[in-house]
């Protein structure tokens, strides 16, 4: 009897290996507790967080979410108890579920609140990787961090200096070339940068003439946005060294398989789980099955394996 290969799924982010690809998205999953009840959590690759901040936010006002064609709109405003609450309370049982935890950070006045931040979680042992949510489009700024390569490379720069954990930066599609930001990223110390952040949007109630989410405007995420953050991660996979982990509109296996092709190393399932709570672990094992099919042995056989008319 002939022995079926299993291919390996591992894959390394700086000095970190993580057993295989699949993530879920921080802001979808919660604090993994609201999940534990329908998929095996130690099946994961890793699980980010919610984005936490220096101090509690209570969130924007209602209406948060709405249903667009293909998608959903949100603007929740990054609700969270604040870092010392975090550590305290709900680290504890994160680093308890035997998965990569990753701890998606934000700051709300000023860029110094992530030197806070990453102080911090830099003393916690159960934090295995740290993002820089430096892209969230539901602060309500006029700019963001990540639409600037000075100040996405001042940011990470500075923040390298205090940790030696993993640093991921996670970035806006909302800029002129997301890849320019990311060679930013990578020059400064990133380890790796995560693609791409919702889209900004707007819903119109036409009954009412009143937006649909409260705050007016929000991100749109889901399925509406892949084909945009699939042309950026392959614009991004030609310019850069560092790994990408790519997410946007990933809802099953051939999805996921499009942002290998592009050049992800990693994915992260976002919107998807709101629909299929099991859709993360469902799409590891059909990346476990096509890698069979196709005698592939690792992921470095699939990763930016896209042929193009210039092959």
């Amino acid at each position: 009897m002939v022995k079926k290969m299993k291919p390996d799924l591992s894959v390394r982010i700086g000095k970190l290996v993580f057993k295989n690809p699949v993530m879920v998205a921080s802001g979808t999953f919660g604090y993994a507790e609201e999940f534990k009840d329908f998929i095996d959590l130690k099946k994961l690759g890793a699980i980010v967080t919610k984005t936490i901040t220096l101090k509690p936010r209570p969130g924007n006002v209602p209406p948060r979410t709405c249903e667009t064609p293909s998608g959903m709109l949100n603007s929740i405003g990054l609700e969270n108890p604040g870092i010392d609450k975090f550590i305290k309370e709900k680290l504890l049982p994160l680093g308890k579920l035997h998965v990569p935890i990753i701890v998606s950070i934000a700051a709300e006045d000023s860029p110094q609140e992530f030197d806070i931040l990453v102080t911090k979680l830099d003393k916690a042992d159960a934090v295995y990787a740290i993002e820089l949510n430096i892209s969230c489009p539901n602060l309500l700024k006029d700019k963001l961090i990540s639409q600037d390569a000075q100040d996405t490379f001042a940011l990470v720069s500075r923040v390298r200096k205090l940790t030696q954990k993993c640093l991921i930066t996670k970035l806006s599609p909302n800029v002129t070339s997301i890849s320019d930001i990311a060679l930013a990223a990578q020059n400064a110390g990133s380890d790796a940068v995560a693609l791409i952040n919702t889209l900004g949007g707007m819903c119109i109630d036409v009954n009412k003439r009143t937006p649909k989410l409260g705050p007016w405007a929000g991100g749109l995420s889901g399925p509406a946005i892949r084909p945009v953050a699939i042309k950026m991660v392959w614009e991004t996979y030609r310019k850069i060294r560092i790994p990408i982990i790519g997410m946007g509109g990933i809802i099953d296996t051939e999805s996921a398989l499009e942002f290998f092709l592009a050049g992800s190393r990693l994915i992260s399932v976002g919107t998807a789980n709101f629909i299929n709570p099991q859709a993360s672990v469902e799409i590891l094992a059909g990346l476990m099955q096509y890698m069979i099919d196709n005698k592939i042995s690792s992921l470095s056989g699939i990763t930016g394996r896209l042929k193009t008319c210039k092959d």
